[in-house]
């Protein structure tokens, strides 16, 4: 089975292309994903710009939003002409304008039909097909809703990979951001579900912000979903590979800062401005002497239309230089 001991969570706006290329300088082992991306995006858009990514990225996983069959067939057929390890297909987000185009969290009051999705998927791709959801959704939020959703997915489409955020979501009354805090945390039911289906790999997701936490839930599943965290402190993913994969010699904060600008340039060689990566970058330094001034310097000079890898050196010095001066 695929190693799922640590992922980073798809978030839309912040795991693009260049926050995983930067984390993936932090953590070697940990699985991308990317953010949400729409069937029709794919089949409709630009896809390579929807689907390119660099190679350091892997192992990557695509996260796709939809319901409709033909359509999650047709995107994964596309997908097959890039390099993912893994198709994830979401059932967890609850958001309006997720509701509307009927997938996200919605779908999981139709159990059937979400094991026809994955088994279209199956059908249009070689690569895993997994998925991620919630323990539950308004009043369908018993273990035995649970229980009996995974039974489904497990017998009707073989799907062995699930991704469970350990709360339930409200489909209305409730933000997205809402729904990631004041619905109550059950790791105790993701962890029954291992037990229930123990040759499927169960990844735990919700509120994990440390490596005891993780160490403490790989335990009783077979990976974590880290998101918030892994995205606004990164540096706390080096713990995560010491005590998960017993990770050695891995790269300090400059160390990372000077890999990250070969990339940078070049992307600012084809156009991108720089606040378009170094944005990701703004909490590398947090919890440490200097890191005010290093977010602050991004922040500042990071957005001019002409700002140049020098904004990001410039910032690494005026961190070292609060070192030198305490």
């Amino acid at each position: 089975m695929t190693d799922h001991r640590l992922c980073i969570a798809p978030m839309l706006d912040w795991t693009d292309r260049h926050a995983r290329y930067f984390l993936r300088l932090i953590s070697p082992h940990a699985r991308m994903y990317t953010e949400m991306i729409t069937t029709g995006a794919i089949i409709h858009g630009d896809s390579p710009r929807f689907l390119s990514f660099d190679p350091a990225e892997n192992p990557i996983a695509l996260q796709l939003g939809g319901s409709d069959t033909q359509q999650l067939y047709q995107a994964c057929r596309i997908a097959e002409d890039y390099a993912y390890d893994e198709i994830n297909l979401n059932i967890g987000c609850p958001s309006d304008r997720v509701q509307s185009g009927r997938f996200g969290a919605c779908l999981m009051a139709d159990a059937a039909h979400v094991a026809d999705c994955l088994k279209a998927m199956q059908d249009g791709s070689s690569k895993l097909i997994t998925v991620k959801c919630r323990i539950g959704i308004d009043e369908l939020d018993s273990f035995e809703f649970l229980q009996e959703f995974v039974d489904t997915l497990y017998h009707k489409a073989d799907c062995r990979v699930f991704i469970i955020h350990a709360r339930k979501a409200w489909l209305s009354g409730l933000s997205p951001k809402e729904n990631r805090e004041i619905p109550p945390l059950y790791y105790d039911r993701v962890y029954r579900i291992k037990t229930l289906f123990p040759d499927a790999s169960v990844v735990i997701n919700g509120g994990v912000r440390s490596a005891t936490e993780s160490l403490e839930h790989v335990k009783h599943c077979d990976g974590v979903m880290i998101g918030r965290e892994a995205y606004q402190n990164p540096y706390s993913l080096i713990e995560q590979e010491q005590q998960l994969f017993g990770t050695e010699n891995l790269l300090d904060r400059k160390a990372i800062v000077l890999k990250m600008l070969p990339y940078i340039q070049q992307q600012l060689d084809k156009g991108l401005r720089l606040h378009h990566i170094t944005r990701h970058m703004i909490g590398l330094f947090n919890h440490q002497p200097g890191g005010k001034q290093f977010r602050r310097h991004l922040s500042e000079y990071g957005h001019q239309k002409d700002a140049s890898i020098n904004v990001l050196q410039d910032a690494l010095a005026l961190t070292e230089q609060y070192l030198l001066d305490e």
